[in-house]
């Protein structure tokens, strides 16, 4: 089930204007507002990064800029799963203290997880955060720039789905 929510302009156009995605701001506050079971949490973080996977191959083709952008949210989500199903205590105590992930927090848990499970995670990382800053901030890549990069997030989905046991996404 899903539910769609209506924004006043205002307030889309304020966030977009400070580069807020309200989506991801909505899912953080519910996912901290319903204190879910960490399992849970992380199983919604994996769902999350097969959802914006499988969106940015998609849109690769047509529309490059914003499938860069969910490839990087994809790796984003799938680092959030492994940290919390790893119990990266020192990162997690960070984010429920804050409300939220920040890219500091992200990195830490990249650190982590590289010496928990392998180069797997800083490789598939670097690849996003190519592409979320020259792919969606600059609109510097074509589809084809984008389909370079998009390999190395889909394994790292697939380390996330090995490591909740859930098989592969």
């Amino acid at each position: 089930m899903s539910i769609l929510i209506e924004i006043p302009a205002v307030i889309a156009s304020k966030a977009m204007e400070l580069g807020i995605d309200i989506e991801q701001e909505v899912l953080e506050y519910l996912i901290q507002r319903l204190r879910l079971d960490p399992e849970l949490e992380a199983r919604i973080h994996l769902e999350l990064a097969d959802k914006f996977l499988s969106e940015g191959k998609r849109l690769s083709d047509s529309d490059p800029v914003q499938a860069a952008e969910k490839l990087y949210k994809a790796a984003e989500e799938a680092i959030k799963a492994m940290a919390i199903r790893l119990n990266l205590t020192d990162v997690l105590t960070r984010v429920t203290s804050r409300g939220r992930w920040t890219v500091t927090d992200l990195e830490r848990a990249v650190r982590e997880l590289r010496r928990r499970i392998g180069p797997i995670v800083v490789d598939a990382w670097s690849h996003a955060w190519y592409l979320h800053v020259l792919g969606f901030h600059e609109a510097k890549l074509d589809s084809d720039g984008v389909k370079e990069r998009m390999k190395p997030i889909e394994d790292l989905v697939r380390k996330a789905h090995e490591i909740l046991g859930s098989g592969t996404g």
